[in-house]
């Protein structure tokens, strides 16, 4: 049976030039659930991520938000409403150290009013607040011994839990994340995937993964959607949708 689905697309169709890049895509991702996008390359996973996003403007279609249509939302109130993405190459501000870039991807960490500027506990008590909210996210992680180190000093899969962890710095519904272990050596890999599920668990949160590492990523994923040529062939558990011929026939034929 079903989960509630937190956010849905219904029959998306985008178009570059003559080429249909999402063929009629509707998908529902499960409310504190991982799930995950997968497909060769040109399937169109990227576009729709970038549609759900609010990035990419469907040309027929809609992204509901529980019963909300966000389809005309632009990215930065989507963002608003907790979905927030992540991207395939971290961009952190890397002469900052861990905790700066943390307490700077907060969107209302320094948002201080004429008042609260004059009186200096007020934005004092602020500070704190969203220092303890970031340390808290770092030790979730296993960065917070990593507090003060520049973001350029950390290895790649540091830098993957970094992204993640700014992200959660906005209070999301929704995670919308790029090939989140893409070149991470295996066993960073596997950490990541472990950290994304003891999330999940956690913070009751919501992931939709774009990812072609299916050797590592899968035993932590709920529910696939399987993308060939701009559509969905086939979505459900893992372990169904590998032994689908359609998607079997997509990856090798």
């Amino acid at each position: 049976m079903s989960g509630e689905a937190i956010l849905r697309t219904v029959g998306i169709v985008k178009k570059f030039g003559g080429i249909i890049a999402l063929n009629n895509v509707s998908v529902d991702v499960e409310k504190s659930k991982v799930s995950m996008l997968i497909g060769p390359n040109g399937s169109g996973k990227s576009t729709l991520i970038n549609v759900i996003g609010g990035v990419i403007k469907p040309d027929s279609g809609k992204v509901l938000l529980g019963d909300r249509d966000i389809t005309k939302l632009p990215p930065h109130k989507r963002f608003k409403l907790g979905i927030v993405r992540t991207f395939q190459i971290p961009q952190p501000f890397k002469s900052l150290s861990v905790l700066e870039n943390m307490l700077l991807a907060d969107p209302t960490g320094y948002d201080l009013n004429i008042p609260d500027i004059l009186f200096r506990q007020t934005w004092i008590t602020k500070e704190r607040k969203l220092i303890d909210k970031a340390f808290n996210i770092l030790k979730l992680l296993s960065l917070d011994h990593l507090w003060d180190t520049r973001a350029d000093q950390l290895s790649g899969g540091q830098m993957k839990l970094l992204e993640i962890g700014r992200a959660l710095m906005s209070d999301p519904k929704i995670l919308l994340l790029d090939e989140p272990v893409a070149g991470v050596n295996p066993a960073l890999a596997h950490n990541i995937m472990k950290h994304i599920v003891m999330l999940r668990n956690k913070l009751d949160l919501t992931f939709l993964i774009v990812e072609h590492r299916l050797d590592i990523t899968l035993e932590y994923v709920d529910k696939v959607f399987a993308m060939h040529q701009g559509k969905i062939i086939s979505h459900g558990p893992p372990d169904i949708v590998l032994k689908d011929p359609q998607v079997i026939e997509a990856y090798l034929g």
